[in-house]
């Protein structure tokens, strides 16, 4: 059996409307989880813009978003981020 970690990547906005999201998101994780958050302000970008290039090639178009090693969940294009479709992207699940 492989011990593989679980890359999760949480995209925000850094407003109160996403901390819901990133709460879910830590919550829900377990130690099988790499959980990292980026920050993204669509008007300024981050330091060295690689957050706005992430978000882009994984084809994020409304934030929060949350990308699972490397695809992003189908609930982040239409709909809200929910504990079921973290678990069933394997999100908790050592």
């Amino acid at each position: 059996m492989t011990n593989k970690r679980r890359k999760v990547e949480v995209f925000t906005a850094g407003c109160q409307t996403c901390e819901p999201a990133v709460q879910l998101v830590k919550d829900q994780a377990c130690e099988s989880c790499e959980v990292r958050q980026s920050t993204i302000l669509l008007n300024q970008g981050c330091a060295t813009n690689e957050c706005r290039q992430k978000a882009k090639a994984y084809g994020i178009e409304r934030l929060p978003a949350v990308v699972v090693d490397g695809k992003l969940l189908d609930c982040c294009r239409v709909g809200a981020i929910t504990k079921e479709k973290l678990v069933a992207a394997g999100v908790g699940k050592a």
